[in-house]
């Protein structure tokens, strides 16, 4: 039972009346009519729970059912909606209800009643029931969305301990394997010296030692540098970016450039370093797999202290789903790390690549 055209601003209003008089329905829909000419409203009737269970297939924005059926009451069809998980809003429409059994009515789930005599303000009342079901619905999409929040909180905060120890075990092999036997080897030429049977022995062995303290130094220079670049207090985040560059791109014959645009910031806040960290993990990436000719970097200051990184080179690519859908391995670790990284400093990664097409990796921060 449709009333007029539809307004171009809105969409029809879908009720199902649950009444055994088809001229009460005709009724509700002139009030309807005379009350709210801007909207349009279908109406379709149904009079016993055979014909309600079967009318829920449809799509309905609000339900009025008599309170006097023979056959049916609102009770019978709030427990239905119940059963059914449904929770299109149920309005019981009446000729005369004590308060009590309104208020009973209510508590049983109704979200309002109306005396037959008053239908001029059912527009209001549909229209007030129809924007607590919005409300209600935004609500539990928030909801959802907080406990998906939460859930990926945890799941990245079980990664990042994770993460944290995977780098001090690496910090610890290269401790140990590199500067701990590099400085061995100095202590060992040092004794040797003192011990020597000559100037000559003594001078030689000193030498290496020398020679061995400064490869030391130099070990230790390279490890200071991939936990935080000096250059990065010192001088800015594209220095700092620069010396990432030069350190891996350049060994591996990359052509390699940096660009910028908008005023760096005076003042760097932590998402600089996590920025420097990323590019060292794509250009680590870029020169084992990628086999490219060129990588290009892209920064962006953009206000509130955020960066923006585009990271681009020409290599072999790769199926994104068929490294990154499934469990973490030596495959995929250094772009999970690269993506938890990103997340815990409250950014988004996006990962773009096909085979033979090359990759381009951004991040806001």
């Amino acid at each position: 039972m449709p009333l007029r055209a539809a307004s171009p601003d809105f969409h029809p209003i879908r009720l199902l009346c649950v009444e055994d008089n088809p001229d009460d329905v005709e009724l509700m829909g002139i009030a309807l009519e005379r009350a709210d000419p801007s909207r349009q409203y279908d109406l379709h009737r149904v009079d016993n729970a055979a014909s309600f269970v079967a009318a829920l297939a449809g799509d309905w924005d609000v339900i009025l059912c008599d309170f006097n059926l023979p056959r049916f009451s609102p009770y019978a069809a709030l427990q239905i909606l119940v059963t059914r998980r449904c929770n299109i809003p149920l309005i019981v429409l009446t000729r005369a209800i004590g308060e009590e059994a309104a208020v009973h009515v209510l508590r049983c789930g109704a979200k309002d009643y109306l005396t037959k005599d008053k239908l001029g303000t059912l527009p209001q009342i549909i229209g007030r029931v129809l924007e607590e079901r919005r409300r209600a619905q935004e609500k539990e999409r928030l909801d959802a969305e907080l406990q998906s929040a939460y859930a990926r909180l945890k799941e990245l905060s079980a990664r990042f301990v994770l993460a944290q120890e995977r780098e001090r075990s690496h910090i610890s092999r290269e401790l140990h394997d590199q500067l701990g036997q590099t400085l061995t080897a100095v202590v060992i030429h040092l004794h040797a010296a003192e011990r020597a049977p000559d100037d000559e022995a003594a001078r030689q062995h000193g030498a290496t030692a020398a020679e061995l303290a400064n490869g030391a130094l130099q070990q230790l220079k390279t490890l200071s540098f991939s936990l935080r670049p000096a250059q990065l207090d010192l001088l800015g985040l594209l220095p700092a970016v620069q010396s990432a560059m030069q350190r891996i791109a350049e060994p591996a014959g990359l052509d390699w450039d940096v660009t910028t645009r908008g005023e760096e910031p005076k003042k760097l806040e932590e998402n600089a370093a996590v920025v420097v960290r990323l590019v060292q993990e794509a250009l680590t990436n870029t020169v084992r797999h990628a086999h490219a000719s060129m990588v290009r970097v892209r920064l962006r200051f953009l206000p509130d202290g955020r960066i923006g990184l585009l990271v681009l080179d020409d290599g072999n690519g790769f199926d994104k789903h068929a490294v990154l859908d499934g469990q973490q391995s030596e495959r995929n670790i250094g772009l999970y790390g690269m993506i938890e990284r990103t997340e815990l400093a409250g950014g988004r990664l996006h990962l773009r690549t096909r085979e033979g097409r090359g990759v381009a990796i951004r991040a806001v921060l």
